[in-house]
């Protein structure tokens, strides 16, 4: 585990973070990279961006493009809105 947490805040972070997982923008994200993982096969280490709507690498992608997290605010991304291209 990366945090240091005690055992009552490790178990209460584990239910807020499962909270989210099951959000329906969550599920609808998660259905979305397997698709393409399964429809690319080759990028495995890979994530796909939702956002740029392309495979990238873990650390491009989870640190927003170079610019941190903190800038990247609220913006959702249009999951599944170029489904077909």
């Amino acid at each position: 585990m990366a945090q240091k947490l005690s055992p009552k805040a490790a178990k209460a972070k584990a239910e807020r973070d499962l909270k989210y997982a099951k959000t329906a923008d969550r599920k609808a994200k998660k259905a979305e990279s397997q698709r393409m993982h399964r429809k690319h096969p080759n990028m495995k280490g890979k994530d796909f961006d939702h956002k740029d709507r392309r495979f990238e690498s873990v650390t491009q992608n989870r640190g927003n493009d170079g610019h941190g997290t903190k800038k990247e605010g609220k913006v959702k991304e249009k999951v599944g809105a170029y489904k077909n291209k």
